[in-house]
């Protein structure tokens, strides 16, 4: 009887999980694609050596912040797209459509001018102290001043893909993300070292076919929607035809999740910074290995984040408040599953290290090495944590990801790598090592704001757009 009472409380039925998997595996195929891709790009790049290496990737630890405020953009009107599609409301939808696109171009004009203007600096103040710090600078400020052309298309397929997922297509962006992949990963070989009589471009061969790839990828995008004619597609005569008090409505539930998401990408920058004065080019060369493998398995937690606020979002859209808080706890208990799991396959990944960056130095692969190992160890938590802040952004709950990231990231985590920066010598992975023990605090207390159950709520109730 007790089994059957636990089973019953913490265990959802398998036509749950079915329908979860459904929205999760072509969101895991997507970015195991792209992930893919990219560990083909860090493969090549590799093979030209430690410091060029170490530029391109110096530049995406800076990207990383801008790919954090699209995403957040995308998920604040997510909720609602969600939410709307739960009751096949197409107006609702188009209009936190209208609020993506107006609010993620606004974003990538800025850091357009951004990171072309002022690269250089950018990446000297990435690189702190590194032994290599002026080669690597001069080679990374190449590849941001042909990156920066990319961050509007990049908020523009961000949008629509986005909203395709939101709106329970999740095929379509996977099939236009095979094609833009691929396509970069031939003119990657193309341009970097000058294949099929091109010219040897090295790492602007890399910015490059980045650049064409996006520019086709939103292209592919838009064709789709203009043929299929979506439900939440909005022609641009019409992107700014959305009511002010609903953009103020989505920002008010959105601002104080935006912020969190800053405080969280910004104390993750300061710690990149600090990580890569710890030596020279081998320093960044072997994270940057580390994280490509890691971010093969961490994949599977962005698909179950989606599928969480899809599945949560939608049921709490229908008005059926007391499944979406029995699906929260099902989610949450599949998450420690495939928490653990996630871990096991990444620690078992570190043999693939030398296969996939033959090129780069031995020093860099014992270090990739070490942090693959202690990325293993926090991969249950941040599944799990990433489950919490689904289900809490699934019923547009912005107090959870503030309380939780802003009071962990100023009390525990931001003084933690300051001092440890300047107090000791340790090397980079066991700084990371240490003060990530700061992301057992966020788990409690994101449990915590959960069980206030402020997420349990229909956002499309009353809602006038």
């Amino acid at each position: 009887m007790f089994s059957k009472s636990i089973k019953t409380s913490f265990i959802g039925p398998l036509s749950f999980y079915k329908k979860a998997l459904s929205i999760a595996l072509p969101v895991i195929l997507q970015l195991l694609v792209q992930s893919l891709v990219s560990l083909i790009d860090n493969f090549m790049v590799s093979g030209l050596g430690n410091v060029i290496y170490s530029s391109i990737n110096v530049s995406n630890q800076l990207n990383m912040i801008i790919f954090v405020l699209l995403n957040s953009i995308c998920a604040a009107g997510g909720i609602y797209i969600s939410q709307f599609n739960g009751i096949k409301n197409a107006e609702g939808m188009q209009h936190a459509y209208r609020f993506k696109i107006i609010f993620t171009l606004l974003i990538a004009t800025i850091y357009t001018f951004i990171t072309y203007f002022f690269s250089e600096n950018l990446m000297g103040f990435m690189l702190k102290d590194n032994l290599n710090k002026q080669e690597i600078v001069v080679e990374g400020s190449k590849y941001m001043k042909i990156i920066a052309f990319t961050w509007i298309p990049i908020a523009l397929s961000f949008s629509i893909g986005s909203s395709m997922r939101e709106s329970e297509n999740v095929k379509t962006p996977l099939i236009i993300s095979v094609i833009a992949t691929l396509i970069n990963t031939v003119l990657n070989w193309i341009f970097i070292y000058g294949n099929l009589g091109a010219p040897r471009l090295e790492v602007e061969g890399a910015a490059l076919a980045t650049l064409c790839a996006r520019l086709i990828e939103l292209f592919i995008y838009l064709i789709y929607c203009y043929t299929k004619k979506t439900l939440f597609f909005s022609k641009w005569l019409k992107i700014f035809a959305i009511k002010a008090s609903f953009c103020i409505e989505i920002l008010k539930k959105s601002f104080l999740v935006i912020i969190a998401n800053l405080s969280w990408i910004l104390t993750e920058t300061i710690m990149n910074r600090i990580h890569n004065g710890r030596g020279g080019a081998e320093i960044v060369a072997g994270l940057s290995a580390a994280w490509s493998i890691a971010n093969l398995f961490q994949l599977v937690i962005s698909g179950m984040d989606v599928s969480t606020a899809v599945v949560i979002g939608g049921t709490l859209g229908r008005g059926e408040l007391d499944l979406a808080k029995k699906q929260s706890l099902w989610m949450k208990s599949c998450a420690i599953i495939v928490g653990t799991w996630l871990g096991f396959m990444t620690f078992f990944s570190s043999v693939l290290l030398p296969i996939v960056f033959p090129k780069i130095s031995s020093q860099a692969i014992v270090i990739a090495k070490q942090m693959l190992f202690v990325i293993a160890l926090y991969m249950p938590i941040w599944t799990f944590l990433n489950t919490q802040f689904a289900t809490a952004r699934a019923g547009g709950d912005a107090m959870l990801g503030t309380v939780t990231d802003l009071s962990v990231n100023t009390i525990l985590f931001l003084p933690g790598i300051l001092l440890l920066g300047k107090y000791t010598t340790w090397s980079p992975v066991i700084l990371f090592a240490v003060v990530k023990i700061s992301d057992i605090a966020k788990l409690i207390v994101a449990e915590w704001q959960l069980k206030k159950e402020r997420w349990i709520k229909n956002l499309t109730t009353n809602q006038e757009v």
